[in-house]
């Protein structure tokens, strides 16, 4: 017996042991956008900053819309003595780590020098994605990428676990130094595994590359595609993103909100994650998509409920409900966004897809604080779910196309 159980350990290691560089990455990538972008925000309303102002700290998230304007030199340029994508990789690590490492000093420097650093940060960890991203499209095979989001997506939620979660809930223990130290620590060793990943052998293995002779072929391609993922970000922000503010104005503590949103959140995600991976070969792609929406779409009509009522307990369990109707909804779309990357430039086509969609949601993340402090909580979450349902309907009909096709050029 005790033979067995050896066996089937050892068998599912090696099935998960080709994940562990994506995942430790993802570590990296979630505990460093946690703190400087989702912690800071939390930790500024708690000391009173209105809130209307909090929507500008959301300017740090973005390079990760904007990596389209630099992606191309990605797939261009490769660096000497290292692979090509994980050039890329250990490149803007190091420069990450560099920055935190000044960032470590400045408790107490101007918020805009701070502001700025975090912003550079950001830049360095959305370069390594998309260079990490490239590297999935070229090396992983297609049925193997929902087990690549299910670790990027549970190495995210980790990351967000410490760097949303415990670093914000435990800041006045452990203060600034501390802390930033702690994510340049951890992006060092998460780095290490990438280094051994065989990136030369995996890309001379993989089958050729989707081609396309006229790259304003691939625009028009790729245009609806990144309309609606554009909408479904901005949709999903708007519906779920302020619901730690909501949090607080309705009279949780700071640490009972950092532990929903920032720590029991990315235990909800990484549970899903993992859980998603195995459902999309399962149960279908558009069918996980549907029963998720329609769990986001519940914790949004609780979250009216309780703000209205103006009850704490409500709102945190449709704030807990709609986590759960997310996390169920990462690993389709990431797997489709790879699907939609596969071509001869997959660092820029994922940040056309992912980037690009992510800037145009941008104004919107940064109005909607303002939006909820003038109409109030219970009129803001009942348009925003008139506008994620909208959201989600376009993004399932575009992915149905896609695998439509995919199924009619099968059969051909």
């Amino acid at each position: 017996m005790s033979g067995t159980r050896f066996d089937g350990a050892s068998r599912a290691w090696r099935r998960a042991r080709p994940l562990l560089p994506f995942f430790s990455l993802y570590i990296t990538f979630g505990t460093t956008l946690g703190f400087l972008a989702s912690g800071a925000p939390l930790i500024l309303r708690a000391r009173g900053v209105e809130l209307a102002e909090i929507g500008l700290l959301q300017l740090i998230n973005l390079p990760v819309g904007l990596t389209f304007l630099w992606a191309v030199a990605i797939d261009r340029l490769r660096l000497p003595r290292l692979p090509h994508r994980i050039g890329w990789i250990a490149l803007m690590q190091g420069a990450t780590i560099a920055l935190l490492l000044v960032l470590s000093l400045g408790e107490a420097w101007p918020l805009g020098l701070l502001l700025g650093l975090a912003v550079a940060t950001c830049f360095c960890v959305a370069t390594m994605d998309i260079a990490l991203e490239a590297l999935v499209v070229e090396t992983v095979p297609v049925d193997r990428r929902p087990f690549v989001a299910s670790a990027k997506l549970s190495g995210a939620s980790l990351g967000g676990i410490a760097g949303s979660g415990l670093l914000v809930g435990y800041y006045d223990m452990i203060g600034w130094q501390a802390a930033v130290l702690g994510i340049a620590g951890l992006n060092l060793l998460c780095l290490l595994p990438m280094l051994r990943y065989p990136e030369v052998r995996l890309r001379r293995d993989a089958g050729p590359a989707e081609r396309m002779t006229a790259p304003f072929e691939r625009l028009r391609l790729l245009g609806p595609r990144i309309l609606v993922l554009g909408l479904y970000f901005a949709a999903m922000f708007a519906l779920s993103g302020l619901n730690n503010l909501a949090l607080l104005d309705l009279g949780v503590s700071l640490r009972e909100v950092g532990f929903v949103t920032g720590s029991l959140s990315p235990v909800i995600n990484l549970v899903m994650a993992l859980v998603s991976g195995v459902l999309v070969r399962r149960v279908g792609t558009l069918r996980l998509i549907t029963v998720s929406a329609l769990g986001v779409i519940a914790g949004g009509g609780l979250m009216i409920a309780g703000a209205a009522t103006g009850s704490a307990p409500l709102a945190i369990a449709a704030t807990i409900l709609g986590i759960v109707g997310g996390g169920g909804l990462g690993v389709p779309v990431f797997n489709m966004i790879y699907r939609w990357a596969q071509g001869p430039r997959p660092a820029t086509d994922y940040a056309l897809l992912f980037g690009a969609a992510y800037f145009a949601a941008m104004p919107l993340r940064v109005a909607v604080p303002a939006l909820a402090a003038h109409v109030g909580w219970p009129a803001y979450f009942s348009i925003a779910i008139l506008f994620y349902a909208v959201a989600v309907a376009a993004l399932r009909a575009t992915i149905r196309r896609t695998l439509d096709a995919d199924r009619v050029a099968g059969r051909a």
